[in-house]
Parts: C-alpha cells; structure tokens; sequence
C-alpha cells in the first residue's frame, strides 16, 4: 500500500491548487479565453479565486478556534482572525457580483496578499510553523504572479 506523509501529502496539494491559476494564465497568454465544457476562462478564474480565497479565510477560521483554545480570551489573534476570515469573503462574494473581471482579479490579488500577511503575522506569533509559512509565500506568489499575468491578457 502506497504511503504518502501527511504533512507532504497537504504540501503537495497546496502546490496542485496554483495549478488552475497557472493553466489559466498560460492559456490566455496563449490567445485561449474558452475552453469547451467549461466556459470562459476569465470567470473560471474568478470563480476557483473566489473559492481558494474563501478557503484560505475557512483556515484562518480554523485557526482562530485552535487559537482560543490556546491562549487566553485578551489575546488579539481571538479577536482579529474570525474578523478578518468573515470580511475576506464576504468582499470577495460582494466583488463578484458587482464588479466586472479586471477588478474582480485585482481584488483577489489584495485578498491572498492580505491573506499572507496575516500569516507572516501568525508566524511571528508563533501560531503557525515555519514549513506552513514558507509554502504560503511560494504559493502565494505564483497565484499572484498567474492573476497579474490573466489581468494583462484580459486587458
């Protein structure tokens, strides 16, 4: 029986989940804005953001309630992370519905930046691990990097 680490099992998923922001970009920077069965690539984009950027709020979530149960009810990580985790969403759902595609990617941009900061602010807390952390920032930059890359194809 095959045995995969967990914790290389959870790296290489998060490695797997830049992959539709890389194809997307690739495929615009190659003149394709459809595929079949699928639709239009800018909205799937949009749509995968919305749903790994949601996602990455659910982890903060998450770590909000391992947080509480961890330090005392004063400490601002109680406070700050179901705060945080709940606004990302709702802006990214708001943004969405209201803002054309451009400024939809944008938005996901500032969301997965502010998503990081928030992480390097747990890691300096000591909250999450060094490992974690580091992955967060490469991921981070090659979505980031796919996102700008879409938005000058879309433009």
């Amino acid at each position: 029986m095959l045995k995969i680490k967990i914790k290389n099992f959870s790296l290489y998923l998060t490695y797997a989940g830049a992959l539709p922001f890389i194809a997307s970009a690739f495929l615009l920077l190659c003149d394709i804005y459809k595929i079949p069965m699928l639709g239009n690539i800018d909205k799937i984009i949009s749509i995968y953001g919305i749903v790994i950027a949601s996602f990455m709020a659910g982890v903060h979530w998450g770590q909000h309630l391992n947080v509480a149960q961890q330090l005392n009810h004063d400490d601002k990580w109680v406070i700050y992370l179901p705060i945080t985790s709940n606004i990302n969403a709702i802006i990214l759902w708001i943004t969405f519905i209201i803002l054309p595609i451009i400024f939809q990617l944008i938005v996901l941009i500032i969301s997965f930046v502010t998503i990081l900061w928030i992480d390097k602010k747990l890691y300096n807390a000591e909250i999450i691990q060094n490992h974690y952390f580091t992955t967060r920032c490469i991921v981070t930059l090659l979505v980031v990097i796919s996102l700008l890359i879409s938005i000058i194809c879309l433009l």
